[in-house]
């Protein structure tokens, strides 16, 4: 699979404001061209048009590099334009004012709002188109219907490039992040394939032969079984998602050995990535304790429930239970264990965690987190 592309995903939007340049360049042209006998001071409107082509040819080539597209020249290309606008008064004679003739850049001017939209998105595009058009009006001396729509469509035009091009580059991230995605599950299938052919095999033999043949030799399968478990899971698991979010469904299922069992979620539960690190270091407290207090042939499960507004963890044994005040023992004897390593955590996650437990009915608790900054939501 060949790499994505690095180029700018607006560079199309890019070359047709380089096009519209060169027209409106030519257009202004042709007007002074039209007009130099009625103007007061002729060189000057030489001396603006010249400007103006040469800052064409120069933004132009600047603008077809990717390198080139620099804010600072983009902001430049603003204050230029309005600049060369504003030399209108000296330019135009009075009967041209009153005739409505165009200002010195005329459609040219709005090339510069539409290179800002461009360059930094809707809100930067209606900023410039906003800029040129109060030098439209003071350059007119004057604010009535001609210049108020100028504004408008300036300001328009800013606002629908400018949600173009910021379309146009989310689109091409949200294709990139899908390759990478894609790259990342054939690999995963590529060693998935190659593990069970070779480790996972091995592991499942010395399990077979280690049951079969007792004794401490049954310890062994029981390692080499909680090992194949363990690894089953982790290459049939759900690559980790770009960016802030990570998939709490994955990161359990991980925790799944013979003797612990993981239900989760047919689809992802997609978290914040430390709300998600959280909770598997939670789960992992809680499965510690159970293999510390509740005997080796305990089992325990792990349940993964997304209620939209919140997500719930619930780890339950068939362990002998915790005896009433033992907590409260431990607590006043300064063992903070359960307090700091559960509570503590879900507390700073802003959610509750409920235990239910009693003499020879296991333990369980019930882990429920607010599930905030999740996609679509």
């Amino acid at each position: 699979m060949s790499a994505p592309t690095t180029r700018d995903p607006a560079t199309p939007l890019w070359r047709g404001t380089v096009v519209l340049r060169v027209v409106t360049w030519l257009f202004a042209l042709a007007v002074v061209i039209a007009h130099r006998a009625d103007f007061q001071r002729p060189w000057l409107a030489w001396l603006v048009a010249g400007v103006m082509g040469a800052w064409t040819v120069l933004s132009s080539l600047a603008y077809l590099r990717e390198n080139g597209r620099r804010r600072w020249l983009v902001v430049f290309d603003v204050v230029l334009t309005t600049a060369l606008m504003l030399t209108s008064p000296w330019i135009l004679s009075d009967a041209q004012y009153n005739a409505a003739a165009p200002l010195i850049t005329t459609v040219w001017a709005a090339v510069g709002p539409l290179a800002a939209a461009t360059r930094f998105g809707a809100r930067g595009g209606v900023t410039a188109g906003l800029i040129v058009a109060v030098g439209t009006g003071v350059a007119r001396e004057a604010v009535n219907l001609d210049v108020v729509r100028d504004g408008v469509l300036l300001c328009a035009s800013g606002l629908l490039v400018g949600m173009a091009a910021t379309l146009a580059r989310s689109s091409a991230e949200k294709l990139a992040r899908a390759l990478r995605a894609e790259a990342a599950t054939a690999e995963r299938e590529r060693l998935a394939r190659s593990i069970h052919d070779s480790v996972l095999q091995v592991l499942a033999r010395v399990r077979k032969r280690g049951l079969e043949a007792g004794g401490e030799a049954a310890e062994l399968a029981r390692l080499a079984g909680e090992q194949e478990v363990a690894l089953r899971a982790l290459v049939s698991s759900e690559p980790k998602r770009s960016g802030d979010l990570e998939d709490l469904r994955s990161a359990l299922q991980l925790l799944a050995t013979t003797s612990v069992q993981v239900s989760t979620p047919a689809g992802t539960v997609n978290l914040p990535a430390h709300v998600t690190e959280e909770l598997v270091a939670i789960t992992r407290e809680a499965l510690s304790n159970v293999e510390k207090h509740a005997g080796p042939d305990a089992h325990a499960w792990v349940l993964l429930e997304d209620l939209g507004g919140e997500v719930v963890v619930s780890i339950r044994d068939d362990g002998p239970g915790i005896e009433r005040g033992r907590l409260e023992r431990a607590v006043a004897e300064g063992r903070l264990g359960v307090v700091k390593s559960i509570r503590g955590r879900v507390a700073d996650l802003g959610g509750t965690a409920v235990l239910d437990s009693g003499p020879g009915r296991g333990t369980e608790w019930e882990v429920r987190v607010p599930a905030t900054m999740r996609d679509g939501r």
